[in-house]
């Protein structure tokens, strides 16, 4: 059987050594002396060594103060009663009063039957004072541990900015033991399962107790740190002309050895910690979805990964960045190769990214490389074109600092959707297009084979884009991105760091208000 930590194990494998201290008072007992609860209550306390199922406090966390609230499954099966409740509120009260971050650890099944409605409402206050917390612009991490179940995991369990769970962790709504019960019939297998809410982008990641420290630090080194001028501005990087021919611009950009987004986090940013799918039940392997840090500067990334792998395994991995595909040095001959577009899934997540970054006030960097969106009926029937619209919406009037990279293919919809950008980044041979060359030949002359000067005359390139106001800087390849990845990932990472820290020094409204402005007078008179 896995060994599990209990709240007080897990609590000092996370915290810096002998840092942590309790919030907690002596627990009023809601019971009537001498009552079967009362025993019930008495003789939990003497089985687990827990005056209740929640314990609450603050230690430090890589030397950054944090306050904890993590329930005791050996109390009463973690339950939820009035008292917890209490204690649990005072806790996030007092860490949002304080301006902490808070890490949740629950383990529960759910409401204290013994207690009945008056604890079965205990999860409006709970989930109040974490939405609370969170419109205070504070980071909120959660550590779902077996089992979280019933109405824990459908109010503060489920309200993470960040959320990982344990390995084989039992997690769902209603436990399948009550399931059978009232039903007759099993709750089918590995429904509930950490892994399985993991491939369904319902949590993060899958990571050991062991990990969870490392994961909470990480993800915090970008949720915590400055987003003002305590960050150094750093010298404008060089740029380039963004002149090569169209076509050769675009047979670059569709090697399978370029550097992609993944490339470009390994090698040009710090404190990659990637989140999973929408929080809603949906994924889309072809947008990536991270925090992490470009030198000092914070941001979100939203980036399209056209080789549409897996952030990285579901168990002790997922929190490390899994490799491209192999490179082979050969250009696809065509859009999209084998992969297909990005779909509503994606841009979904990606709007998961922008409410993200809003809410706790961080830079947004969103990174474009795609041959274009889904074309299929499910893309169709699921939205496709309204997820584009309310992407281009939410991403053109965010408070958030936003900064766009053409790093490689820019084709139709799925790279407008990202595009509307306080400042855009484009690689010399990014390129940015209505619809891919071979199709817009198609819709001209019903042929692909004009494809070629379709793109010269389109103003597709980079120095065209900067030259109509659409780019802002363009970053230099020497001579071909796929040549030199990290030496050109470092490069566009320079330029981000730049171009954020710039923009964080702006008043939030002015920004706003200049990026409406662009836009509105792209191709006026």
């Amino acid at each position: 059987m896995t060994s599990r930590p209990d709240a007080r194990a897990l609590i000092a494998a996370v915290l810096d050594a002998d840092s942590w201290k309790s919030w907690d008072e002596p627990p009023v007992d809601p019971a009537d002396p001498g009552s079967p609860y009362a025993a019930e209550l008495i003789a939990a306390r003497v089985k687990s060594g827990y005056d209740e199922s929640v314990i609450t406090g603050e230690g430090t966390l890589g030397r950054r103060r944090v306050a904890v609230v993590a329930c005791e499954f050996s109390f009463l099966a973690g339950s939820i009663g009035v008292v917890a409740a209490e204690r649990l509120v005072r806790a996030v009260e007092r860490a949002t009063a304080e301006r902490l971050p808070l890490l949740a650890a629950p383990a529960s099944g759910g409401t204290r039957m013994q207690e009945g409605a008056l604890a079965f409402v205990q999860m409006i206050k709970i989930g109040a004072a974490v939405a609370q917390h969170r419109a205070a612009g504070l980071p909120y991490v959660v550590y779902l541990r077996h089992p979280t179940t019933g109405g824990v995991f459908a109010s503060w369990g489920s309200l993470g900015h960040v959320t990982a769970a344990e390995p084989g962790a039992l997690i769902g709504f209603l436990g399948p033991r009550v399931f059978e019960s009232l039903y007759g019939y099993p709750f089918p297998e590995n429904v509930q399962t950490a892994e399985n809410l993991y491939a369904h982008g319902l949590v993060d990641a899958v990571v050991s107790a062991e990990d969870a420290r490392e994961v909470a630090m990480r993800a915090l080194n970008v949720l915590c740190a400055p987003r003002d001028s305590k960050l150094a501005s750093i010298p404008a990087p060089e740029e380039a002309a963004g002149d090569t021919d169209a076509w050769e611009a675009i047979t670059r950009t569709r090697r399978d050895d370029r550097p992609g987004v993944r490339t470009l986090l390994r090698h040009g940013a710090r404190d990659v910690t990637p989140l999973n799918g929408t929080g809603q039940g949906e994924n889309d392997p072809g947008l990536l979805l991270a925090l992490a840090r470009f030198g000092t500067a914070p941001a979100v990334v939203l980036g399209q990964d056209r080789r549409h792998g897996a952030f990285g395994r579901a168990t002790g991995e997922s929190y490390r960045l899994s490799p491209e595909r192999p490179p082979s040095r050969t250009a696809r001959h065509g859009p999209g190769g084998d992969h297909p577009g990005l779909g509503p899934a994606g841009l979904r997540v990606a709007r998961r990214g922008m409410r993200l970054a809003a809410e706790l006030g961080l830079p947004l960097v969103t990174v474009i490389d795609t041959s274009g969106a889904e074309l299929s009926a499910a893309a169709e029937e699921g939205g496709l074109a309204g997820e584009i619209a309310r992407s281009l919406a939410e991403m053109v009037t965010l408070a958030a600092p936003t900064v766009c990279v053409l790093l490689g293919e820019g084709a139709g919809g799925a790279a407008l959707a990202l595009l509307p950008a306080d400042r855009v980044v484009c690689a010399e041979h990014a390129w940015l297009s209505p619809l891919s060359p071979e199709g817009a030949s198609a819709i001209l002359y019903r042929t692909v084979d004009f494809a070629p000067e379709i793109a010269q005359y389109q103003g597709i390139r980079a120095g065209d884009l900067k030259r109509d106001g659409i780019v802002d800087r363009i970053v230099p390849e020497r001579p071909d991105a796929a040549y030199e990845p990290e030496e050109f990932c470092r490069r566009i990472s320079r330029a981000l760091e730049h171009e954020i820290i710039e923009l964080l020094g702006r008043p939030p409204g002015d920004r706003v208000a200049a990026r409406l402005a662009r836009y509105r007078a792209l191709g006026s008179p």
